[in-house]
């Protein structure tokens, strides 16, 4: 495929959607790239919240390469783990301030559904070829103005973060959740800084057993020591074994951050502490009750709880719904693209960090030339990393190549090696 002239869409702006555009820029294609609000949206929403990862992790050798061209003054401590406020700040921003993808990037536009031009989902090969068909984008403004644009390759770089999971048992809403929502907060509050109010002196709920669960019950217990009347109960679905608490932890982590999170996280829910952890607990159902939600349990434990507010750290799922005239297959379990699901399952470890990257033809779906990257194509499985996505990135567009592909981030990692910068190209499949 020549990129001339060849109009790539990309949905979402976030840390997979800008390296995305950059790398389609650099390659020759003509890039626009939708955004439903503003640059790093969902980033902002836990801006205080520090990463695992150091920023070598983080900014991709094509990212870094562009921008110290742009500004020799550009620079990032690589070894250091960055809040995501900084990742807006110090990535995405200068990124979309490129020439590259300046007029490229649109904010404050919603992507509402994706299709085929004359074609219906119930058009199929060969009687009615969907490659080389424009793709038919209808959008829609923050002034609810709608129009349709029409492009010839699509990645679906969403994301997850927009879609929290229910709370319910089963992965379903409690009855009563939605009755419930003013009191029920879905994201990384700021506990100790800018929504200490809403916390201090309450009954807290912590519903969850990942990683965002734990940065809300080591906040939620230097609160309660802080503010009296603070209480805090954590229920996690699964039981493990006897003496092990509910994070997960790996012999010599790689990532001491994520580690120390995991060990004071345990450390409170095994020892005497201002929490109370609740293994093999379910939420059956919310009554509100004045300023208080009475929370009906299932499982191990009590069978009810009064509390004032309640954290639901229960993950992400994907939407589909704007993909869904397109022939797409889907993980019965994961919910996405099957290929890639399939081998992420079979090939599973406990840590993130072992996985290796997928091949490049896992990304390809039954709809030509149509991609799902970044979090959203991992589906409900919670062990995407950013540079998954770069692999994801570089492995579109040697499908969509013609002759010999370019690897960019090869390129990029030389040239940045050049200047006294190390930053590892990355390895194959």
């Amino acid at each position: 495929m020549n990129p001339r002239g060849r109009r790539v869409a990309i949905l979402g702006a976030g840390p997979v959607g800008l390296e995305a555009a950059l790398y389609a820029c650099k390659l020759g294609y003509s890039v626009r790239v939708y955004e439903q609000g503003h640059l790093g949206n969902h980033l902002r929403q836990f801006a205080h919240v520090r990463w695992f990862t150091p920023w070598r992790r983080i900014c991709s050798p094509l990212a870094a390469r562009c921008l110290k061209e742009h500004d020799p003054q550009w620079l990032l401590p690589w070894d250091e783990a960055p809040t995501a406020a900084q990742i807006v700040a110090r990535l995405l921003e200068p990124l979309a301030r490129l020439p590259q993808l300046a007029a490229a990037v649109h904010q404050g536009v919603r992507v509402l559904a994706v299709g085929r031009t004359g074609l219906l989902k119930t058009d199929l090969p060969p009687e009615r070829p969907r490659a080389g068909v424009p793709f038919r984008l209808l959008l829609e403004d923050e002034q609810g103005h709608q129009w349709c644009e029409t492009a010839d390759v699509v990645l679906d770089c969403t994301g997850t973060f927009g879609r929290p999971n229910p709370l319910g048992d089963g992965g379903l809403p409690a009855p009563g959740e939605e009755t419930c929502k003013d009191r029920i907060h879905r994201g990384l509050p700021d506990v100790l800084g800018a929504q200490r109010a809403w916390f201090a002196g309450r009954r807290v709920l912590v519903v969850g057993s990942g990683y965002s669960a734990a940065t809300s019950v080591v906040a939620l217990a230097q609160l309660a020591r802080e503010v009296p009347g603070t209480r805090v109960w954590w229920i996690t679905r699964r039981v493990p074994p006897p003496g092990q608490g509910p994070i997960a932890r790996w012999p010599g982590d790689p990532l001491p951050l994520r580690d120390e999170l995991a060990r004071q996280a345990n450390h409170l829910a095994l020892a005497e502490s201002p929490v109370t952890w609740l293994p093999g607990v379910r939420v059956e159902r919310l009554v509100p009750a004045g300023g208080k939600v009475h929370v009906a349990l299932t499982g191990n434990g009590p069978h009810t709880l009064e509390v004032e507010r309640i954290l639901s750290h229960t993950g992400y799922r994907g939407d589909w719904s704007l993909t869904c005239e397109l022939h797409l297959h889907q993980c019965y379990a994961t919910q996405g693209p099957i290929r890639l699901a399939a081998s992420l399952l079979q090939n599973a470890s406990g840590d993130c960090l072992q996985q290796g990257p997928a091949p490049a033809e896992l990304l390809a779906t039954p709809e030509p030339d149509f991609f799902v990257l970044g979090a959203k194509s991992y589906g409900r499985n919670s062990q995407f990393l950013l540079q998954r996505g770069w692999h994801q990135v570089r492995d579109v567009f040697r499908l969509l190549s013609d002759g010999p592909p370019r690897d960019l981030y090869a390129e990029a990692a030389a040239r940045l090696e050049r200047i006294g910068i190390a930053h590892d190209p990355l390895p194959e499949a």
